[in-house]
């Protein structure tokens, strides 16, 4: 299903009534209304970024809900799509904090370096923010944070936003690291996530425990 180290940590999840029922109501929905991501981008973040090489967890709350904007990786859009607020406002602070000037929207290259982009909703019906909230997605990515809670090396846990703050309370492994701030939304922006410098944390935090650092 995922074609790495997932496939046999997920395994019981993906066997469990919730999640044959969240499929039952997923293939439902899309046959007469738009649901983003695309199928085939409903697990990309998993895909490409497989459980062993996990370094850094960002954690969103659902997918963009505009026309062609989710693309399986959480805050990122493809190359072409214009950039949501949230995703400017990241490079912004990227440009503050590392004085990085990032215009490739599509944050694939974070992925394969180690940075888990997920959301903790993987669907959202279009221009219906949160209109999946609750229908079993919780759980699941409930489990994946416990999974890495259980990695025996040190995982960086990037929490924006109360959705994203709210799943503190799994990550019980003193090896970790928890950076935590306000959303990167244009309504908490100025509230906590400006001036939090999160890139260089993370790289500061790698660097100490001898991991490649992150090329933002």
């Amino acid at each position: 299903m995922f074609g790495n180290s997932w496939d046999k940590i997920l395994k019981e999840e993906i066997n469990k009534d919730y999640f044959k029922n969240l499929v039952i109501f997923l293939n439902k929905e899309n046959l007469t209304k738009i649901i983003y991501p695309k199928k085939e981008d409903l697990f990309k973040a998993l895909k490409v970024t497989d459980y062993d090489n996990v370094k850094v967890l960002i954690l969103g709350q659902d997918p963009y809900h505009g026309e062609g904007e989710a693309n399986g990786l959480c805050f990122s859009v493809n190359i072409g799509i214009k950039k949501p607020p949230s995703l400017n406002n990241i490079f912004k602070e990227l440009k503050e904090d590392l004085n990085i000037e990032r215009t490739n929207t599509d944050l694939i290259d974070w992925a394969v370096q180690g940075v888990l982009l997920l959301n903790t909703v993987l669907t959202v019906e279009k221009d219906k923010p949160f209109s999946h909230k609750n229908i079993g997605w919780e759980m699941f990515t409930d489990n994946i944070i416990k999974e890495l809670n259980n990695k025996k090396e040190p995982v960086i846990f990037v929490l924006w936003g109360n959705a994203a703050r709210e799943k503190k309370k799994y990550i019980t492994n003193n090896i970790h690291k928890i950076i935590e701030s306000a959303h990167p939304s244009p309504f908490s922006y100025e509230k906590g996530f400006k001036g939090s410098k999160p890139f260089s944390k993370i790289n500061n935090y790698l660097k100490l425990h001898n991991f490649k650092e992150i090329k933002w």
